[in-house]
C-alpha cells in the first residue's frame, strides 16, 4: 500500500495546477545534502521502471542487426542497422536532429565501441548512451520496460528532477510511481534518506508541494 502522505501530496499538486493547453508532466525535484558528487561513486545513474508508466508515449531506438531488428520491429520506434551508423554520424547536426526525439536506446553489445566513437558526443552528453544487449537476443521486453521508465542522472549536481507521470494520471497511480522512485533513490544514496535535503513535487508550470 502506498503511503497516504504521498497520495495527499500528489492531490495537492494536481489541485494547485491550472488547466493548460498542453499535457503537463508531474516531476519530483530532489535536493541532495551532505554528499560529495565530485566522487563518481556517489553519483546516481539509474533507469527506474515506473509501475504505472509515464502517462505519455516514450520512444526507444535500437541499434541492431537484421535479426535483432526483426524481433524488435513491433516495439522499437527507430531501428538503425550497423551499416547505417557511419552514414548517420557523418553529419553531426543531422544526426542530432534524427536522434533528438528518442528517450532511450538499446544496442547489440559489439556495436557499442562504434556508437561511442561516432555518436557518443550526441548521446553521451544527454545521458542516452544505449544499453548494451547480447547479440541475437530478443530486446522486446527491455524496450517495453524502457517505455515505462525514467532515467535519473545526477552527474555533479545536487539538485535534479525526475518525471513520474503526467497530470492526466490518477493521484494513486502517480503516488505509486513516486513511492518507487523515492525508494530507489534512497537505496542508492550512501546515507539513504539522510542524504536528501528536501524533495518537492510539481507539475511543469505549477507550484511545488513538499514531499520530504
Amino acid at each position: 500500500m502506498v503511503d497516504p502522505h504521498l497520495v495527499d501530496v500528489v492531490k495537492k499538486t494536481l489541485k494547485s495546477t491550472k488547466q493548460r493547453k498542453f499535457l503537463e508532466s508531474v516531476e519530483l525535484a530532489v535536493n541532495l545534502g551532505d554528499i560529495d558528487l565530485s566522487d563518481p561513486k556517489n553519483r546516481i545513474q539509474e533507469d527506474i521502471l515506473l509501475p504505472k508508466g509515464r502517462g505519455k508515449p516514450i520512444k526507444v531506438g535500437l541499434f541492431g542487426s537484421s535479426e535483432m531488428a526483426g524481433k524488435a520491429k513491433d516495439v522499437a520506434d527507430l531501428i538503425i542497422r550497423p551499416e547505417e551508423i557511419e552514414e548517420i554520424a557523418e553529419n553531426k547536426a543531422k544526426a542530432k536532429r534524427k536522434l533528438a526525439d528518442y528517450d532511450f536506446f538499446v544496442a547489440e553489445a559489439p556495436l557499442m565501441p562504434t556508437i561511442g566513437k561516432r555518436l557518443g558526443v550526441i548521446l553521451g552528453t544527454t545521458g542516452r548512451m544505449p544499453r548494451p544487449i547480447p547479440p541475437g537476443s530478443d530486446p522486446s521486453m527491455l524496450i517495453k520496460n524502457l517505455k515505462n521508465s525514467v532515467r535519473v542522472r545526477t552527474k555533479d549536481k545536487k539538485t535534479f528532477h525526475v518525471p513520474i507521470g503526467t497530470k492526466e494520471m490518477s493521484p494513486e497511480d502517480l503516488a505509486e510511481n513516486l513511492d518507487v522512485v523515492l525508494k530507489r533513490l534512497i537505496s542508492k544514496l550512501e546515507r539513504g534518506k539522510q542524504n536528501i535535503k528536501s524533495a518537492y513535487l510539481k507539475s511543469t508550470m505549477g507550484p511545488s508541494q513538499k514531499v520530504m
